[in-house]
């Protein structure tokens, strides 16, 4: 099924979605939020699936659908980690940085916990106060989990995943080697996230949710020119269970944790990038110097994932890069 959250209120007004995105129907009198569906799934969710089907067969009152009038599925979450799971693309990012790539990476995921009460609706603009920051796009896969135990095994947590969605995770390069520095991680340099207008069950994946991973291509479109369309489910080092697990190492994870799974990368490069730092450190080893700027004001990204109909699946992350203007 396909689950989305209508812009209101803080949390937002859970909707089901039909499987093209055109249509939806009203959930709140099942959950009123997407997370508090996720604090009582195994009951909420066959509750949840049933109005699917029904909108599917067109049992039920809908409405067209407009992505545009969509949060991120959750609007807030109580916990968002971001893994960088595609190890080609760490070694990338910080040669273009100047830092080297311990082996133990290749073995020991990375992860970060970010700001999570402040997530932007897929269409919202980003607003910077300054392009000297390095604004950067990193188009990603997440999921959604359910309770998830402290110490849990891969196997045990590939069993909490409940949802599948996108992410661009925004970052400012030109912030990060001296938060780094300090050793102490990110902050500043890691600004709010949005996520697909859509969050869909892993079922919705057939075939091509499979060892963990999404085996589809992630694109990536800047100001209408492709970037990237990488495969998900290739060279993806750390699966999801893994990544769950490693996260869940030393504390358990509530329902509704987000687990992200870092910039989508391949080794093969004729599948292009998911973020311009990786776009930057390609032209650096080609030329000897970087000739893609970071993102604009006025540049627009836009990040989507289609199956082999070509159909849409979790709607697109539509986002332009405005000035920020501070209003004390």
């Amino acid at each position: 099924m396909k689950l989305a959250s209508l812009n209101s209120g803080r949390d937002g007004e859970l909707i089901v979605v039909s499987r093209d995105l055109s249509r939806y129907c009203g959930a709140a009198d099942i959950a009123p939020t997407l997370q508090a569906a996720l604090d009582d799934w195994e009951t909420i969710a066959p509750i949840l699936q049933a109005r699917f089907d029904a909108l599917q067969g067109s049992e039920v009152t809908s409405f067209p659908f407009d992505a545009g009038a969509c949060h991120s599925p959750l609007p807030r979450a109580y916990h968002w980690a971001d893994g960088s799971a595609y190890v080609n693309h760490v070694e990338l990012v910080r040669k273009a940085r100047g830092a080297e790539m311990p082996d133990s990476f290749w073995t020991d995921p990375l992860m970060y916990q970010g700001g999570s009460d402040t997530f932007l609706p897929p269409s919202q603009d980003i607003a910077m106060a300054s392009t000297d920051w390095g604004i950067d796009f990193e188009a990603e896969v997440a999921v959604i989990t359910g309770d998830v135990p402290m110490g849990s095994s891969a196997e045990k947590a590939e069993d909490s995943i409940r949802l599948l969605m996108l992410v661009n995770d925004v970052s400012l390069r030109n912030l990060i080697p001296g938060e780094l520095a300090k050793g102490f991680g990110f902050y500043q340099s890691k600004p709010s996230s949005a996520f697909s207008p859509v969050a869909v069950t892993p079922d919705e994946l057939g075939h091509h949710w499979r060892d963990g991973k999404v085996h589809l291509s992630l694109h990536a479109v800047l100001n209408g020119e492709k970037v990237g369309s990488p495969n998900a489910g290739v060279d993806m080092t750390f699966n999801f269970p893994q990544l769950i697990a490693h996260a869940a190492r030393s504390r358990p994870l509530g329902a509704g944790t987000i687990i992200g799974s870092g910039t989508v990368s391949n080794v093969d490069r004729a599948q292009g990038s998911c973020c311009l730092a990786e776009v930057r450190m390609l032209e650096i080893i080609a030329d000897g110097r970087p000739s893609t700027p970071f993102l604009q004001f006025g540049d627009r990204i836009e990040i989507a994932m289609y199956d082999e109909n070509d159909a849409n699946i979790f709607g697109t992350i539509n986002q332009q890069v405005i000035e920020y203007v501070n209003p004390n």
